[in-house]
């Protein structure tokens, strides 16, 4: 294999010194496990184990499904991790409050949803806002188009979230309705699924591939959801020569980092909020509101005012609550190294 076909281009290379091309090997991450990594180079699969040095830094520091690693000429050990060009992460589930890392250097996010009741249209600008907030582009596809009567108007839903966002409507069990997807997976491209558990990711892996990779499952049918049966996050090129990555389903995609994100996908927000007539106006009743007159013409729906204020409030909150447990962590370090510093002094 050449390392071209896992995603190797000139971003890569041209951060490489002499003495790196002479020496040292690049690798991909294909998967991350407890106690290992498996790394792909143009001669094979290698499963190292990251130093400790690892993990003194940050989580966004740490190698992830999708990184570009140089190995030493053993092959057993990570000596650098190239600069990504895409970063895909969210906050972690639980009272934790770390950023999970969940893929690097992906091309394009197919954002999988269902024609069911499944769909929401406040979870899909959270899939969107970090798509963007990651470099990547994104795809939504709309899986199970064959269980409605009429899918065009999931299609709909979609276009009043986003005016522009490419869509697929597919049946992920029939290849005729694939062709479209599929022209999003060109060699050398790398393709990562993402969405809630159940809406056939698993299944749109499998056919995409043409062989099965992931194990697959049903659905419940009193609220359309589905049980986990994407457990881990690896990499598989498929025949045509792309890269997909399969990711479990997300019960939570807690956002941090994603400003940028939320502001691109409600870009119309912000011109109406200029044209209030108040600079601090809380688009609650004051007079001379942009946004309440649009909502009351039928202009603005009412429910994507609120959840963009509500993904503003927790996008603050969790970067606040990170970017604190790294100074109190760095402060930490800091004491360690004075008091490490001061007792080899008083010992020489």
């Amino acid at each position: 294999m050449k390392l071209q076909d896992y995603g190797w281009s000139p971003f890569f290379a041209n951060q490489l010194d002499l003495t790196e091309i002479e020496s040292l090997t690049p690798g991909r991450v294909l998967a991350v496990h407890r106690s290992a990594i498996i790394v792909q180079d143009s001669q094979g699969e290698h499963r190292l184990t990251l130093g400790s040095r690892w993990y003194a830094g940050e989580p966004e520091s740490r190698p992830t499904v999708g990184d570009w690693l140089l190995l030493n000429p053993t092959k057993d050990k990570a000596v650098r991790m190239l600069e990504r060009k895409s970063l895909l992460k969210r906050l972690a589930a639980g009272p934790t409050s770390e950023v999970q890392v969940i893929a690097a250097n992906i091309d394009t996010i197919f954002i999988v949803t269902s024609c069911n009741q499944e769909f929401n249209e406040s979870r899909l600008e959270r899939y969107l806002a970090v798509t963007s907030e990651s470099g990547a582009q994104a795809v939504v596809i709309l899986t199970k188009m064959d269980l409605v009567a009429q899918a065009d108007i999931y299609v709909d839903r979609v276009r009043s979230v986003s005016a522009s966002v490419p869509i697929e409507l597919v049946n992920a069990l029939d290849p005729t309705t694939l062709a479209g997807t599929r022209a999003w997976c060109p060699a050398g491209q790398t393709v990562a699924l993402i969405g809630s558990s159940g809406v056939g990711k698993s299944t749109l892996v499998n056919s995409l591939a043409g062989r099965t990779i992931q194990r697959t499952g049903g659905i419940r049918e009193d609220d359309a959801h589905g049980r986990h049966t994407t457990t881990s996050r690896s990499l598989h090129l498929l025949d045509g020569g792309a890269l997909l990555l399969d990711v479990p389903g997300l019960r939570e995609l807690g956002l941090v980092s994603t400003a940028h994100g939320v502001a691109e996908l409600f870009d119309d927000l912000d011109v109406l909020i200029d044209r209030c007539r108040f600079a601090d106006c809380t688009h609650g009743s004051e007079p001379g509101c942009a946004v309440l007159a649009a909502i009351d013409s039928g202009e603005l729906d009412p429910r994507r005012f609120r959840n963009y204020q509500k993904m503003l409030r927790e996008e603050a909150r969790n970067t606040a609550t990170i970017a604190q447990k790294h100074e109190a962590a760095r402060a930490v370090g800091r004491l360690h190294r004075k008091i490490k510093k001061a007792k080899w002094q008083d010992e020489h």
